[in-house]
């Protein structure tokens, strides 16, 4: 695993310093110029994790992924931000204000139309944030969000942030929770990549209606039990896989 981690890494930041490089003189030309580049750049990590690493890359649920809908998922990883840009077709990320502060990234992240929130700014923020991902729903994207804000390891949990509810409340559409367990085959900050089953799965949509409450205890509920669920079901196929210990 050391020298295939070590093989990934290579091809993960050669590829992607590559193409930020080749981008820069693309900043003024069409946004659907990123988009492909950026589609591009997921499919080409998930192949180096797939041929590299030896991990076993399954999405279940797209059809779900579709239409108008606010997408909740499980951040376990560096993983999921990436793939999320092939798997759904125009993905509005919602992001720490910081981020657009680094150079290249940061201007390809303005450049792409994500939505960036200052949260030094409260209430402001909140209000600027709906705004800006009504637009993202009324022009046919999907937004997603991280609903506890940060990577966290497997088998652990943070608490839910009540922004997700604000956009539930505002939006009016359905929230797709979307469970991963990335963590295992990529972790936080973790030189060493695994050969596992690494799934997303994008489960039944939680309808619009529901009280503040209600809504964020059943999204919690299903986006951990799923993923405790996916963990379980990687770790038991690596441990039946044949020479294990």
């Amino acid at each position: 695993m050391l020298i295939r981690s070590f093989l990934f890494d290579i091809g993960f930041f050669g590829l992607t310093t590559l193409l930020a490089l080749l981008l820069f003189p693309a900043l003024l030309l069409p946004r659907q110029i990123f988009l492909r580049t950026v589609r591009f750049w997921a499919w080409a990590v998930d192949y180096l994790l797939c041929h590299v690493v030896g991990a076993n890359i399954e999405v279940r649920g797209t059809a779900r992924l579709r239409g108008p809908c606010l997408v909740a998922c499980k951040h376990q990883s560096a993983w999921e931000t990436i793939a999320l840009n092939r798997i759904i077709a125009d993905p509005c990320f919602i992001l720490k204000r910081e981020l657009t502060w680094i150079p290249f990234f940061g201007w390809y992240l303005v450049k792409t139309g994500q939505v960036a929130v200052d949260r030094a700014t409260g209430p402001r923020a909140l209000k600027a944030m709906l705004h800006d991902v009504e637009a993202a729903v009324a022009g046919g994207r999907q937004p997603v969000i991280f609903p506890e804000g940060t990577r966290v390891p497997p088998g652990e949990s943070q608490p839910y942030h009540p922004g997700v509810a604000a956009l539930y409340r505002h939006l009016g559409v359905p929230v797709v929770p979307v469970a991963v367990n990335s963590g295992l085959t990529w972790g936080r900050r973790a030189f060493l990549k695994r050969s596992r089953r690494l799934i997303l799965s994008a489960l039944e949509p939680i309808p619009p209606g529901l009280d503040r409450t209600a809504f964020m205890s059943r999204l919690e509920a299903v986006i951990e039990g799923e993923t405790r669920a996916l963990e379980e079901e990687a770790l038991s196929a690596e441990r039946d896989r044949p020479g294990a210990p």
